[in-house]
């Protein structure tokens, strides 16, 4: 639905996004993640139309965003990171403009009703967008981008200075739109990615360094694993033993209390080079150390997004569809 083409942009001699190709396939969510002037802001603008690029193809439905904006925009709805709302229209007059801006040829009354339900403002539609809290005009925002009902959804950064309970209802609200739309989100939030996207693409420099689903990008990272142990022993000889272990590169004792006397857990840090778990077990039983619980910990998604963004980690890191 969305490709993105050896896309280029040029600022005077600033490469703000260098050579960069992409799609998102009907029905994704798709998360554009990178930290703050990796180009993510300049390719949302280049893909809804809002810039012209200096090279490279936006194809919006097969339809090129610089060649043809007005078939492309169509098909687009867009949520810039500060809504474009008028604060001295109601909700309901905004949204009735914005119909009329997009000539929608749907029915207009039933129309905008069913917006006002799936974003959950029809009971403050004949209010001031002017006297709202910036949770519900970030929903008009949203409501704005659903008028005309288009295929793709583009969100930039759409619960910058929300509070966690709008967050959290923004989130759900993506993720409801998901089901009949193609969804783009570009964030810098790293937990917004993880809960709401199907796949991660993560921009640094202006390059793409990563094209793949959460987990996938745990293997691409290469970012140390981690393991969980319940031991029991004297912690210092637990942790002189596990220091010994080829492949562990640290150990580390938690402040945690167990019914079993004499009992602790550990965080072990391997560099990912092998499968340590024999080694521990035969380690720590030659030195009757018993373990009760061994469990793998999940890399965070700042773990791994810190990994692929340090400098030197960009080239030849790039997975999934491309």
């Amino acid at each position: 639905m969305i490709e993105i083409k050896n896309l280029v942009k040029l600022y005077g001699t600033n490469l703000a996004v260098d050579n960069i190709s992409f799609t998102v396939n009907d029905g994704e969510i798709v998360g554009f993640l990178g930290p703050n002037g990796a180009g993510k802001s300049t390719t949302m603008n280049i893909l809804t139309g809002y810039l012209s690029a200096t090279d490279g193809e936006c194809l919006i439905g097969g339809i090129d965003i610089l060649q043809n904006p007005i078939a492309a925009k169509k098909k687009i709805g867009y949520l810039p990171e500060i809504p474009p709302v008028y604060l001295e229209m109601t909700v309901r007059e905004y949204l009735n403009f914005v119909y009329d801006l997009k000539k929608s040829t749907l029915n207009k009354k039933k129309h905008i009703d069913e917006i006002c339900e799936v974003v959950k403002i029809a009971h403050v539609q004949h209010r001031l967008i002017g006297n709202l809290s910036k949770g519900y005009r970030q929903r008009v925002g949203f409501a704005q981008a659903l008028v005309g009902n288009p295929e793709v959804l583009i969100f930039d950064e759409p619960t910058v200075g929300l509070d966690p309970v709008q967050i959290i209802e923004i989130r759900n609200l993506i993720k409801s739109l998901g089901k009949n739309h193609t969804v783009i989100l570009s964030t810098h939030i790293l937990s917004e990615v993880q809960a709401v996207c199907d796949r991660i693409v993560v921009i640094n420099k202006g390059k793409i360094v990563a094209n793949a689903t959460a987990k996938e990008l745990d293997d691409i990272s290469g970012v140390s694993s981690k393991s969980k142990l319940k031991v029991l022993g004297n912690p210092d000889t637990v942790i002189s033993a596990l220091k010994t272990v080829e492949g562990v590169t640290e150990a580390v004792l938690l402040d945690e209390k167990f019914d079993e006397a004499d009992c602790h857990a550990y965080i072990v840090t391997a560099d990912g080079s092998d499968d340590i778990r024999k080694k521990i077990f035969f380690t720590l039983a030659a030195r009757e150390l018993a373990i009760l619980n061994f469990e793998a910990c999940a890399s965070s998604i700042e773990d791994i997004f810190i990994s692929l963004v340090k400098d030197g980690k960009a080239e030849g890191t790039e997975g999934g569809n491309n």
